[in-house]
């Protein structure tokens, strides 16, 4: 263990809050949520993106806001008591999806006398640890609530579903090769028809009245109740406490209902789903609130920006692909801040002064796979924050980033590490390239270091959530102060 390592009671307290706030968060609806309620316990204002701010919020120095989009990405910022409009804005950005399956869109389906629900298959993950696991369902559902359509989140607490394996006597080969078509082998088993009490032979409009439509009816998409197990339905109703009938839509995915928790000799692990990259949500999040109380004396803009669907691409109106960043922060330089009643926009200058960390989660050093790493950057778990580097650019740090990072990383004490992929391996790609792109402002990549990316249980470092927390708290603090002594451009 590093001999910087952080206090071992502080460490474990930030640590058991991070697993906490993985357990409540299945789905990125459920992660902006938990964000959500730590930033408004901490005085965060909320913002309406369908408001006009120049009518509606009352932006001002020393103040503290955040605003959603579509319930899965979310931005907050601080501004600084001594801000002045053209000043940069240190920003934390990560996402809030992970790999998973999604219940598709008509699910329903029998087999052998089991129940069955269809699913699909959602970013890069490891699909065959997601076998033999107690699966449950959580997502986003909307309920009708007299004449308006509200989303409700859902997490059943109770293990649903399962992928069985076959059985070695049936597939001698298993252990040394175990393939699967994941259409056909990678569908979860929910009950037996012969128990349901909700399911029986198909019915025709011949043999039930009740399901003869309209031509209106006949135009629209079939309700919830015959696209999907009726039983499935009506226990997430009944978990809603409202009535199958009520239930219009949802998008639902499953998730291993195993807890996270600490583990190792020394509680030095954290065994978890969703590491990538619940880890930086929580740390920009806890790092923005615990670095508000420095707000007055700060000269910029802190912000965090924690966008869904980065395992797909990003490109989507809630993606880092979006308009959503963007957005914010021409409404933010619109802003007079100086009070000098100028309608002016700062926004280029601003961009021009301000940082990204795209923070992602890292590859640590696997010691029964040491060979898939290059020889001199191995990162290892509970060794500090990793800064990531690519010559292609699939990461877009470069060295007035690693500067800067180096210089807040030593006022808060914490050590970094250094990866890079190997000439003969593919590398991974983050929002850090596409906002760099998108905004043309200085990025870095980087990340806490695990084990097991993109698997249904994935290892991480305990002491590193306390480190990637004091971080960006750093960051956030000191950033106006360490950007102005590092030349650039303006040599």
């Amino acid at each position: 263990m590093s001999t910087a390592t952080p206090n071992t009671t502080r460490a474990l307290e930030y640590a058991q809050d991070f697993v906490d706030f993985v357990n409540a968060s299945p789905m990125p609806y459920h992660a902006v949520d938990s964000v959500r309620a730590l930033l408004k316990d901490a005085g965060f204002e909320e913002l309406v993106e369908r408001h006009n701010w120049e009518q509606t919020a009352n932006l001002k120095k020393g103040g503290k806001y955040y605003v959603t989009r579509n319930g899965s990405s979310l931005i907050a910022f601080t501004i600084g008591g001594k801000f002045a409009n053209g000043n940069g804005i240190a920003i934390v950005g990560a996402h809030t999806d992970s790999p998973c399956l999604r219940i598709k869109p008509i699910s329903k389906k029998n087999a052998e006398g089991f129940i069955q629900v269809g699913v699909e298959q959602y970013g890069g993950l490891i699909a065959h640890s997601w076998f033999d696991r107690d699966l449950s369902v959580a997502g986003r559902v909307y309920v009708q609530e007299g004449d308006r359509y509200v989303p409700r989140l859902l997490k059943i607490d109770k293990p649903l579903l399962r992928i069985p394996t076959l059985a070695i006597h049936l597939d001698r080969g298993v252990n040394t090769k175990f393939e699967f078509n994941k259409e056909t082998k990678l569908v979860p088993i929910a009950g037996q028809v012969s128990v349901d009490k909700n399911e029986s032979a198909p019915k025709t409009c011949a043999d039930d009245p009740a399901l003869k439509m309209t031509p209106e009816e006949f135009e629209s998409v079939q309700s919830v109740v015959t696209r999907h197990s009726e039983s499935l339905v009506q226990l997430i109703a009944k978990e809603l406490d409202v009535t199958p009938q009520q239930i219009e839509d949802f998008e639902l995915v499953l998730f291993d209902h195993q807890k996270s928790v600490l583990g190792g000799l020394n509680d030095e692990f954290i065994f978890s789903a969703r590491l990538d990259n619940l880890v930086s949500c929580f740390t920009a999040a806890r790092a923005i609130v615990d670095s508000a109380s420095t707000v007055k004396d700060n000269a910029g803009i802190s912000l965090i920006s924690l966008f869904d669907h980065e395992e797909i691409g990003s490109l989507s109106a809630q993606g880092a692909d979006s308009t959503f960043l963007p957005d914010v922060l021409l409404r933010l330089t619109k802003v007079d801040f100086d009070g000098q009643g100028s309608a002016a926009s700062y926004f280029h200058e601003t961009m021009a002064k301000s940082f990204l960390l795209s923070s992602d989660m890292a590859h640590g050093v696997h010691p029964n796979y040491s060979d898939k790493y290059e020889a001199q950057n191995r990162p290892q778990l509970n060794m500090g924050p990793v800064i990531k580097i690519n010559a292609n650019q699939r990461y877009a740090t470069n060295s007035p980033g690693i500067v800067l990072l180096k210089k807040v990383a030593n006022i808060a004490q914490v050590p970094l590490q250094l990866f890079v992929v190997r000439n003969d391996s593919p590398c991974g790609s983050t929002i850090g390239p596409i906002l760099a792109a998108k905004l043309g402002i200085r990025t870095l990549d980087l990340g806490n270091p695990q084990l097991s990316m993109h698997s249904i249980r994935e290892t991480g470092g305990t002491f590193d959530i306390a480190r990637l927390t004091d971080l960006f708290r750093s960051y956030f603090e000191n950033y106006t102060d360490v950007d102005a002594r590092i030349l650039c451009d303006h040599l």
